[in-house]
């Protein structure tokens, strides 16, 4: 069946895979033939609950997902765990190292500096946040409760290349905008988090797989809703959770399963991006400001030197059936968010359009 789809580049609300929104629509007045629909069901009803334990499973199979860890299905977005994470881990010192490579990392150390001492270990701010910096364990402050890292920086396209060694000091990432793209070992993490409106799912739930011995430092005075414990206790039911966006989250999880797992996932991202890049290189029009083994396989930032002449291609890109290609407003230039669900042929297409492009605008 034909949609009239566009290539949708955003960097989120994103893509999802059109063989899940299929499914979703077939059962969206009724769920498998429960009666209901799963936007009007029960977060307490034995069909909710199934969702709910299938969305876990599937999540720890792909994910390899270590025993000692907690898997909750939150709200709040990425934006809330800036605050969640210190005040349920500032435990002991009260101090936190964090790494500065983009706007949403800078967000996270400001709203950690409300609640405890946070060092700026390093940042990347001096190039516009155009390459990770490389830092070792002897720069991280002993007595830290933690160190923050946001592995993927959806606004500058930069990614790690590499995990922090923090030693016996608990590595928190924010990995909103790279989740399920890359076979990650869970266990050199304490916590991570990840929105999921990016690889996983409508806006609204957030993922965090937290280890269980983190899980029990939240002060009194920490709001009930804002404590790990909290939710570890009632297996993301504590209130109404965000049952629809759960739901589909499983279902991409089914199909992520479905395709041979994260590693094949991984394969068509690294493709991907690699084509894009490589048109972007060889380009007299495009630049890519990302240092070469920092970039990001999920957002692919690039310019052409002349604000006018961006805007004139976002315009022309979007009259083509390719979206969303604006680069974030504090920054302008262009960005292509190629997500997971984004096909190889998404890819291709807009490379067509750029050779037309800069074949009419040397």
């Amino acid at each position: 069946m034909s949609y009239n789809r566009a290539y949708n580049f955003s960097a989120g609300p994103s893509m999802l895979p059109l063989s899940v929104i299929e499914s979703v629509a077939e059962n969206l007045p009724n769920y498998k033939g429960c009666g209901e629909s799963v936007m009007e069901m029960s977060h307490r009803s034995k069909e909710f609950k199934t969702i709910l334990e299938e969305a876990e499973k599937d999540l720890r199979e792909i994910m390899n997902i270590p025993d000692n860890y907690k898997v909750m299905f939150l709200q709040g977005g990425g934006t809330l765990q800036f605050a969640m994470v210190p005040l349920n881990l500032l435990r002991k010192s009260g101090k936190a190292d964090y790494i500065i490579t983009g706007s949403w990392a800078k967000k996270a150390a400001k709203e950690a500096k409300k609640f405890g001492d946070i060092k700026i270990v390093a940042s990347s701010e001096e190039s516009t946040f155009s390459y990770i910096p490389e830092v070792k364990k002897e720069d991280f402050r002993p007595d830290a409760d933690y160190v923050h890292i946001t592995f993927n920086n959806t606004i500058y396209g930069t990614h790690y290349p590499y995990i922090p060694d923090t030693g016996d000091i608990p590595l928190v990432a924010d990995m909103s905008s790279c989740i399920l793209s890359e076979e990650i070992d869970v266990s050199k993490f304490g916590l991570i988090y990840a929105g999921a409106q990016k690889n996983v799912a409508p806006s609204g739930v957030t993922i965090v797989i937290m280890r269980e011995d983190l899980i029990v430092f939240a002060k009194e005075t920490v709001p009930t809703y804002l404590d790990y414990k909290v939710h570890a206790e009632n297996d993301s039911a504590y209130n109404t959770p965000n049952c629809f966006g759960i739901y589909v989250a499983g279902e991409v999880f089914k199909h992520i399963k479905n395709i041979g797992g994260i590693a094949a996932m991984h394969d068509l991202d690294v493709k991907k991006a690699k084509k894009l890049y490589d048109y972007i290189d060889s380009s007299q029009l495009y630049t890519c400001p990302v240092r070469e083994q920092d970039r990001s396989l999920m957002n692919v930032v690039f310019v052409t030197g002349n604000g006018d002449l961006d805007k004139k291609f976002v315009a022309e890109g979007k009259a083509a059936g390719l979206h969303n290609l604006n680069g974030h407003r504090s920054i302008g230039g262009m960005r292509a968010s190629i997500y997971n669900a984004m096909p190889m042929e998404g890819v291709d297409a807009l490379i067509d359009f750029m050779k037309k492009f800069e074949a009419e605008n040397k």
